[in-house]
């Protein structure tokens, strides 16, 4: 009960525990204080976060999408390509046709039109929105969803703490192997090299003998920190291997109205399986979906993938709701970049991460506004611009993490989850 106390009285306005909060309660006069160290404060402060079961999903919209073709279409403007927007359940709101189920949900839903930035390479462009630094030669940084695990993930849970769905991600960086997304390729099929192909007990007979192989001459010769870090992943994947929790990878339990709903393309089961996942207690899960780089027939391009993103964005949004979920999970749909306001020869549109959008929902976002604009043309931030640094401290803020921490690279670098950037206060309610 005391520690309780004084982790609330040296936490921040968000939550977070800083270190001059700590040494102000100091002057509290609370006998035995001074036996606490600022180190068992930050344990305190983590088994806290924990206790919120707060939890993210990223939708990954992997190549770029269109803003004028998904939630900032220009119908009064040349640069629209003749598309007619549709309302939405929030008057003024309107968004491009083929985003139907989505419109339904938007009083949940927050769109940013002014994001910006200057990286226009996919794979830059997609680490820089997973990290919120640049590629560097020196630095694994890790992605945002590895650091949320981090920060959130109960050590003894024994599922992954981050799962990407659809195809690999950008991985844990400096935080090491024990926090590298479990990919699973296809949603509606359990892992299947997450089955033990002999009994539990044959099994554990056989991770015994490895590790004392292991264990013998190579870890006494220089390979110590090698064999540490491969026990404790096997000791990790055995852990997940044995949980009744992996049921939560098979959707065949699902009721099929429920299943129907979400969309029976690859990425809206996926959309199905995060939820089930959160639901579980994994902390961060990215679905991906594929094909929005259309430098050819953007609006044809476009229309083919919203008809399986929109179901499964929409049914996720509205699932979690239902089910009390939505507060304390962060909904994020967002690409690496935008697409070109001018229409190409080819009718399709290029990079273009000058001007782009994204849609959040949950983890106290408040849904039904719109933040930022774009100019008339698309091709300049009209008003309140957000760049990658301001969006990855507004998810610390939702998920109340400090996005100041340091962690220590390799090199005994400190490395901050977000250098710099504000918080979009206007976002949450």
């Amino acid at each position: 009960m005391f520690e309780k106390t004084i982790v609330r009285v040296a936490m921040n306005g968000q939550g977070v525990l800083h270190r001059r909060g700590f040494l102000g309660g100091i002057g509290l006069g609370v006998a035995g204080l001074a036996t606490v160290s600022f180190t068992d404060m930050l344990a305190l402060q983590a088994e806290e976060l924990r206790k919120r079961q707060m939890a993210c999903i990223l939708l990954w919209m992997a190549g770029g999408p269109s803003q004028m073709e998904t939630f900032d279409p220009k119908p009064d403007h040349a640069n629209g390509g003749g598309i007619k927007p549709i309302e939405t359940d929030v008057p003024g709101i309107l968004i491009a046709p083929g985003w139907e189920r989505t419109a339904k949900v938007m009083k949940d839903v927050a769109l940013v039109r002014s994001m910006t930035n200057k990286e226009g390479n996919h794979e830059r462009a997609t680490y820089q929105l997973h990290t919120g630094y640049p590629p560097s030669g020196t630095v694994k940084h890790p992605s945002f969803g590895c650091v949320s695990a981090n920060e959130l993930g109960d050590p003894k849970f024994d599922l992954p703490h981050i799962v990407s769905i659809g195809g690999a991600t950008i991985g844990a960086g400096m935080l090491g192997v024990s926090l590298e997304p479990f990919v699973v390729q296809d949603p509606t099929k359990p892992p299947a090299d997450a089955v033990p192909p002999v009994s539990t007990a044959r099994f554990s007979r056989r991770l015994g003998l490895m590790q004392a192989l292991e264990q013998g001459a190579f870890e006494r010769t220089g390979g110590a920190d090698r064999v540490k870090d491969h026990t404790a992943l096997y000791r990790q994947t055995a852990g997940m291997v044995l949980s009744p929790r992996m049921k939560a990878f098979d959707l065949s339990g699902e009721d099929a109205k429920v299943r129907a709903a979400y969309g029976t393309s690859a990425f809206g089961q996926g959309c199905l399986l995060a939820r089930r996942l959160v639901d579980a207690g994994v902390t961060f899960v990215e679905v991906r979906s594929t094909g929005w780089d259309t430098h050819k027939e953007t609006v044809a391009g476009v229309a083919k993938n919203a008809s399986q993103v929109d179901p499964g964005f929409a049914s996720l949004v509205a699932d979690l709701k239902s089910r009390g979920m939505l507060d304390r999970t962060l909904v994020i749909w967002m690409g690496e970049f935008g697409r070109t306001p001018k229409i190409n020869p080819n009718a399709g549109r290029d990079h273009f991460p000058r001007v782009f959008n994204i849609a959040l929902a949950g983890g106290g976002i408040k849904g039904g506004q719109v933040l930022g604009a774009s100019s008339p043309d698309g091709t300049e931030v009209k008003d309140q611009p957000v760049a990658v640094t301001d969006l990855l401290a507004s998810f610390c803020h939702s998920l109340k993490i400090d996005p100041a921490k340091e962690n220590m690279s390799a090199l005994g670098r400190p490395i901050k989850i977000v250098d710099g950037g504000k918080v979009v206060k206007q976002l949450f309610s």
